[in-house]
This record gives structure tokens, C-alpha cells and sequence, in this order.
């Protein structure tokens, strides 16, 4: 997509959709006056935290209609999935929860059960949902997310499945209202779509060509959680690196995160997705110059060979992601590194696995997200041939996390006696008797002191380490 080629949504589109948020909300607020008791709503999100972004907005709107929300589907008026296509496992729990819900639906008549996110983008699931699963309502899906509150009423109104999904290479649409359940940390999307086509990837598919949010409407939404409070900000794309590269106004991704850094209030930046293959040296030393970025980097290699990487389509080579990671140590000596890794691509020998391990052992990532390839239907990576069996894709799996773990460990290690500035979160959901939060580089922390230290800034001596996190003592008052 060139620059500013991209549909606008008509404001009678949008008005269209207010509308429809009105005539929900008058019905619930209607019907909970004839049974007292409010609508309730569930959404289940799998996947990124793109994903997760799209469901503050599902939530913002289902808010504005009326809803308020629950963690019970036994309780729920509402029951929408929110869904991911990257890995299977990720589709095969949809299903399965689906499916389950028939017998609640029997029981619930007036029970609405939706899915929506990138699954829904994929023809061959949206027929699969009409043949075996009668009992959904409505199909939505990441390109008419803005449409929900119109897909909602009809949904209300029919006795059929509405299914609104549209084929194209996405808008942009703002105003869309949000309704964040933290108040410490928030994530802003900066832009969305992809369009590197690695070969293994659904993405581009599912969501569609890069397009850049405004700068304008970024930095507005970022002041506007600084006002209200937060003190954490995520800034959010598929690859962020080549944010501004659609729009008119010369800009890019370094220079609208000098824009946010410089925004008066705010405490913490942080950012993800990078691709290796769009990194800058302008980048890394606005990294290093701005003082309210964080010290982490989340980079992926997803392979060690580049006979794989060209495999994959990744447009870079292990020298020349070896290369950045040097100048990021070089130009940021305490930052934390994580990456992603894909074990077992079509093609991979193990030999070329050998060279995966090998930039895990240069790197010392600090952790890293791994999984086994799965194939995804659309995508060339399908019609590629293993050359390794399933059993030394689990071996070569297990000798990576393996390797990984006691790196991530001998990190850990570095931080014991050390005081760390920490964001309190909340409370941890593994130890429900303590609190937890995390350093600047992103390691979780775990410590007691009582809810008022909730989003608030402390010093926390380490005292312990684990693999995949520490415990430490309150030592001081907030900073």
C-alpha cells in the first residue's frame, strides 16, 4: 500500500455504530429494569497483545451498551472469543470451547455467544463455525471490529449467525471506545498490519497491509492514560520499526518515540514488536537517549541459519542480527533481550538448529518465546517439506529450553543483593500473599507489602532468584 492509500470509514460509518450503541443500551437498561439485574458480559482473548488491545475496545463499546463484566460463562449474558490463528493449539482451544457451550446455550436461550479476531479472517474456519456450530450467534472479524455494536444488535434481533467479514487491507479507525482493566499499565497501538509475509506468517492475511496511526492521535492517547494515571506505556504493532513508512509526514518510528518520551508525566515506554530487518542506529540511540524508555528490546531471530532465515522470507542473515545486537549491548550495556524462536521449520537440519543454539549461547538472551513450527493453511510455508522427524523437533526443543534456562537463571543471578526500581502491579497471581511488579527491564518481582503500593514506584532489594523471576524486600519509601 503506498502512502495514504487507505479507505477511511465515513462518519456516517461511525455515527452508524453510535446509533446502534444507543438502541443496545436503551434495551439492556429496559430489560434490567424488568429483572434488576444487569447484562453481563465475558470476552476470552487469545493471543498477542494486539489482540488484547482489541479487546479493551470490544469492552469499551460492550460498556457503552450497557454491559458490565464477569469471569463466570455460567452468569454471563455475553460470551465472546477473541481469537488467534498464528499457532494451532491456540485455534483448537477455540473450538473446544465452543463446542462446550452448546449444552450452556441450551440451558440459556437468550445467551449470545460471538467470535471475532484473526481466525475469523480465514474462510475455511468461518465455513467450519456455519456447518458444526449453529449455536454461535455472531462472527466478526478483525477489519469490522468497529462494527461490533450493529453486528451485536442484529445478533439480538436474528435467529440466524450474523457474520460480518471483510476482506481488505484494513482501516484505522479512532474514537473507538476503550476500556482498560488495569490502571498502571496501558497498551497504545501505534499501527497495525504487516507486510513482510514471512513464510510461516497468517498475520498479513488476517490483519492486513502496514498503516501508521496519525502521530497526532498517538501522542493524544498517550496523554490522556499519563492524565489519567498510567504509568506504564506499551507501544503496540506487528513491526513497529516501520511505523511512518505510509505516511505523508516524514516520520518514523524513532522519532515517535522521542515524541512520547518527551510527553510531559509519562514514566515508563516500552515497545514490541521490532523485525531485525528494519532495526536503525537512530533507534537504538533514541533507545539509549530517552529516559523514560525502558532498557529491554524484544527482538526476534526465530532462526540461527540462514538457510532457514531465506526460507522464511526474514530479509536478514545471523550476521547481521549478530551486528544489531552488538550495537544495542555496545550502545545500552543493562539492556534485557528477549526474542522469539520457531524449532523445526520446514527445511531446518540439525545442523541449521546447531546455529540456533549458537546465537542463544552469543546473546544470553534474558528469555525467549519458543515454539514448534505449526503449520498455518494459506501460508507458503505449508507446502514445504520437514526434514526432521517429529521426535528431533521435541528433542532439539527440549535441549533449547534447556540451554535457555540456565542462562535465564545465570541473568536472574546478576540481580541478587542489587536495589531495583519496581512498578508495582498488583498482586501475584501465583502467590495471591504477595505483590509483584517489574523492573525497568522487565524482570517480574515478587515481594509482600499491603495494596497501597499498587502503581506506585518503589526500591525493592533482590534477595532471591528464580529462572523466571526474583523475590526481594521493600527497602524504602515510593520513589
Amino acid at each position: 500500500m503506498s502512502k495514504r492509500e487507505k479507505i477511511n470509514i465515513p462518519i456516517e460509518e461511525i455515527n452508524k455504530q453510535k446509533e446502534a450503541i444507543a438502541r443496545v443500551r436503551e434495551k439492556n437498561d429496559f430489560d434490567m429494569q424488568r429483572s434488576g439485574k444487569q447484562k453481563l458480559a465475558i470476552i476470552i482473548t487469545y493471543g498477542c497483545q494486539q489482540n488484547e488491545n482489541d479487546s479493551e475496545r470490544l469492552r469499551g463499546m460492550l460498556r457503552d451498551m450497557g454491559y458490565s463484566f464477569t469471569e463466570d460463562r455460567e452468569e454471563a449474558d455475553l460470551i465472546l472469543y477473541n481469537t488467534c490463528c498464528v499457532r494451532e493449539n491456540a485455534e483448537l482451544k477455540v473450538f473446544g470451547n465452543i463446542g462446550a457451550l452448546k449444552h450452556l446455550k441450551a440451558r440459556k436461550p437468550h445467551l449470545l455467544i460471538g467470535i471475532c479476531g484473526c481466525m475469523m479472517q480465514q474462510e475455511h474456519i468461518v465455513e467450519q463455525i456455519k456447518k458444526k456450530y449453529k449455536h454461535v450467534d455472531m462472527v466478526f472479524g478483525t477489519h469490522t471490529l468497529y462494527k461490533f455494536p450493529e453486528t451485536l444488535e442484529k445478533a439480538m434481533n436474528e435467529a440466524y449467525t450474523v457474520i460480518d467479514v471483510m476482506n481488505t487491507d484494513g482501516y484505522i479507525v479512532e474514537d473507538i471506545p476503550i476500556h482498560r482493566e488495569g490502571t498502571v499499565k496501558a497498551w497504545v497501538s501505534i499501527m497495525y498490519g504487516c507486510n513482510n509475509f514471512c513464510s510461516y506468517c497468517i498475520v498479513p492475511y488476517v490483519r492486513g497491509r502496514e498503516r501508521s496511526r496519525n502521530p497526532k492521535d498517538v501522542i493524544s492517547e498517550v496523554s490522556q492514560l499519563v492524565a489519567e494515571g498510567y504509568k506504564e506505556i506499551t507501544l503496540l504493532g506487528q513491526n513497529v520499526n516501520s511505523y511512518g513508512n505510509d505516511l505523508e509526514a516524514d516520520i518514523d518510528f524513532a522519532d515517535l518515540l522521542q515524541m512520547v518520551n518527551d510527553i510531559e508525566g509519562v514514566k515508563r515506554i516500552r515497545f514490541m514488536t521490532s523485525h531485525p530487518k528494519d532495526i536503525s542506529d537512530k533507534l537504538i540511540d533514541v533507545m539509549n537517549k530517552c529516559k523514560h524508555v525502558c532498557e529491554q528490546l524484544h527482538l526476534p531471530f526465530q532462526a540461527g541459519s540462514n538457510n532457514v532465515l531465506e526460507l522464511m522470507n526474514r530479509k536478514y542473515t545471523r550476521e547481521k542480527y549478530l551486528e544489531i545486537i552488538r550495537k544495542v549491548k555496545q550502545a545500552i550495556p543493562d539492556v534485557a533481550l528477549t526474542s522469539d524462536i520457531i524449532v523445526g521449520f520446514p527445511g531446518e537440519t540439525n545442523e541449521d538448529f546447531e546455529g540456533t543454539l549458537d546465537i542463544i549461547k552469543q546473546v544470553e538472551f534474558d528469555s525467549l518465546f519458543t515454539f514448534i513450527y505449526s503449520p498455518r493453511k494459506g501460508t507458503p510455508a505449508e507446502k514445504m517439506d520437514d526434514v526432521l522427524s517429529k521426535k528431533e523437533k521435541q528433542a532439539n526443543f527440549q535441549k533449547l529450553l534447556d540451554i535457555q534456562n540456565e542462562i535465564s537463571l545465570k541473568k536472574n543471578q546478576q540481580y541478587l543483593g542489587k536495589n531495583v526500581e519496581v512498578l508495582v502491579e498488583g498482586y501475584s497471581k501465583n502467590n495471591p500473599d504477595m505483590l509483584t511488579g517489574r523492573t525497568r527491564t522487565g524482570k517480574i518481582i515478587n515481594f509482600s507489602g499491603n495494596e497501597e503500593l499498587i502503581g506506585t514506584f518503589i526500591n525493592v532489594l533482590v534477595e532471591d532468584v528464580q529462572t523466571w523471576s526474583l523475590t526481594g524486600r521493600h527497602v524504602k519509601e515510593d520513589i
